[in-house]
């Protein structure tokens, strides 16, 4: 890639364009021709003054802003705190080991594995601010796993929690390009022989420069969630993580009186938005959790008066079981991202709690969120409007737009978009005439808000029609007995698919062929009859992927 300016459709200006920082030039060679990428759009304020040069960690913590913090809570974490003061004496710190120990020149991958602590934090914004690439994984990944990852974008260095190290050790014996392994634990105060990150800090001192990077200058490498095949590497500026923190942070509202918490991981990039670049940019507080199990989320709430919770719906449903337990009268704004979030599940969650759950949609591909419902709306449903700097149409087979009403494919562009490294086939599916083009029907209705319909490669068509998955699913989840569900469509040589139904209980103990049937009729008396499930399943759980996501694919194969 020229680092001159890459011109764009329009007049539109794009902050960047100057000498990279990078010497470590790998990952450029893997990025798409630039006549292939979105069409960005950085017209509007603040984006359109974002300055040429820009360094994430620098915005983040502007020593401006946060030294008027000082001894503010930024993290807690089992019962302990960092305040915005140490958590840039640790991001100095681990940004010298990392460039005097470790060798980092700007450019290299970085991978970071860790569940959601202080120090994953820190990390990650050092690594940033040495100029470095952040490669950050979910901490459930298995040796083969992060050998793909590592060999897929050379990473060079690899920041590990200790209690995860065993699957980190075995896939460093395969990875010739990974020169050095490190560990930490979640607070960084360990001076054991294994946590050897956390005693080198020790003889580190703050005050580190930060590399003057470019605005598109790569600052993270985000991998898809993978639920078919091996995941896809998707590129993000450091210009593009700033640029998140005008949009749905906006929408949605943070600001330094919010504490907030949340289930998904900082390897999601909805966990990394929602956990460290808002709060961090905003001055708020994070209650972080080691394992975002409902019982611990609830128990953060009440322990740290959290005012704003996010989640995937998943997370939500089994909070439903423990609300009782816990004193949660802090919780003012609640929001659901990671999958279209059911009517069962949003009215069950007002119901109990008396708060609105905020539909959000996303994808890695945008780094956050780029359509919400607002806060103060009435919850019907939707998907919301694109947040600011975001524009939406619903396109057709063509790419043609249509009209009001009609379901089609969703069409975003903004001031990020679709970059994958060496994917040439699936980057023209995803990128269309300047826009990114989703895997997602949705329909615009008469008042300008999208509503989800379903995948696009989810579509069941039986015996001529077509079937949404999503809309079986909501009527499904209406019925008292069912806990959750999901609607795929199998072979079958009459019909060519089969609407099958994937159902959790309640009580499992009424997993009976009458209740199959009942639940069949239930189906059939709300919508059309052609579209009720045929076969119907009953499973203890459904299987998702780490980010919270249903993984359909894995119910179509059993």
């Amino acid at each position: 890639m020229s680092v001159e300016a890459i011109e764009q459709r329009g007049s539109r200006r794009l902050p960047g364009g100057v000498a990279s920082a990078h010497t470590d030039r790998y990952v450029y060679g893997m990025m798409p021709p630039a006549e292939l990428w979105p069409e960005f759009d950085y017209s509007i304020e603040p984006l359109a003054s974002f300055p040429d040069f820009m360094n994430v960690a620098d915005v983040l913590l502007d020593p401006a802003d946060k030294e008027v913090l000082g001894d503010k809570p930024v993290f807690h974490y089992e019962g302990q705190t960092w305040s915005y003061r140490q958590l840039r004496e640790h991001v100095d710190r681990i940004a010298r080991v990392l460039v005097e120990d470790y060798g980092l020149v700007p450019g290299n991958r970085v991978l970071l594995r860790s569940a959601n602590t202080p120090m994953l934090a820190a990390c990650w914004l050092a690594v940033l601010k040495a100029g470095g690439i952040c490669v950050t994984t979910m901490s459930l990944l298995k040796a083969q796993e992060l050998g793909f990852i590592v060999n897929r974008v050379r990473v060079r260095v690899a920041l590990c929690e200790g209690s995860l190290a065993d699957e980190m050790q075995a896939a460093a014996r395969s990875a010739q390009c990974l020169e050095r392994v490190a560990y930490f634990t979640p607070m960084g105060t360990d001076a054991s022989q294994a946590a050897d990150l956390d005693r080198a800090l020790r003889s580190k001192t703050t005050g580190f420069a930060s590399v003057r990077t470019a605005a598109d200058d790569i600052a993270l490498i985000a991998f898809t969630s993978g639920t078919t095949g091996n995941p896809k590497a998707t590129v993000h500026f450091h210009r593009d993580v700033i640029a998140t923190t005008h949009g749905f942070a906006r929408v949605f509202g943070v600001d330094a009186n919010d504490v907030v918490c949340g289930s998904p991981s900082m390897a999601f990039t909805y966990g990394l938005a929602v956990l460290l670049v808002f709060p961090v940019r905003f001055g708020a507080t994070v209650a972080l959790v080691s394992r975002p199990t409902p019982q611990q989320i609830l128990s953060a709430v009440e322990r740290y008066r959290v005012t704003s919770l996010y989640g995937v719906p998943t997370a939500y449903r089994q909070m439903l079981e423990h609300l009782d337990r816990f004193d949660i009268s802090s919780l003012r704004k609640c929001a659901s991202s990671g999958e279209n979030l059911q009517s069962s599940l949003r009215n069950a969650w007002r119901e109990r709690t008396g708060i609105g759950l905020v539909n959000c949609y996303g994808a890695t591909e945008f780094v956050a969120t780029v359509m919400s419902e607002s806060p103060a709306g009435d919850g019907s449903g939707s998907a919301g409007m694109p947040v600011p700097g975001y524009t939406a149409r619903i396109v057709g087979r063509e790419g043609q737009p249509l009209p009001v009403n009609e379901n089609g494919r969703l069409a975003l562009r903004g001031p990020t978009g679709c970059r994958y490294l060496d994917d040439l086939e699936h980057q023209q599916a995803y990128v269309q005439d300047g826009w990114n083009v989703v895997s997602d029907i949705f329909f615009q209705d008469a008042d300008g808000l999208f509503w989800f319909v379903d995948r696009a490669d989810d579509m069941i068509i039986s015996s001529g029609h077509n079937i949404s998955p999503q809309e079986v699913e909501r009527v499904l989840g209406e019925h008292p007995m069912v806990r959750e569900c999901a609607v795929i469509g199998v072979d079958d040589a009459v019909r060519g698919k089969l609407v099958r139904a994937c159902v959790v209980l309640h009580d499992r103990a009424q997993a009976t062929k009458e209740t199959a049937a009942s639940l069949q009729e239930f189906v059939k008396n709300r919508i059309a009859p052609y579209k009720y499930p045929r076969d119907i399943r009953f499973y203890d759980e459904l299987p998702r992927t780490q980010t919270g996501k249903l993984q359909r694919q894995r119910l179509r194969s059993a």
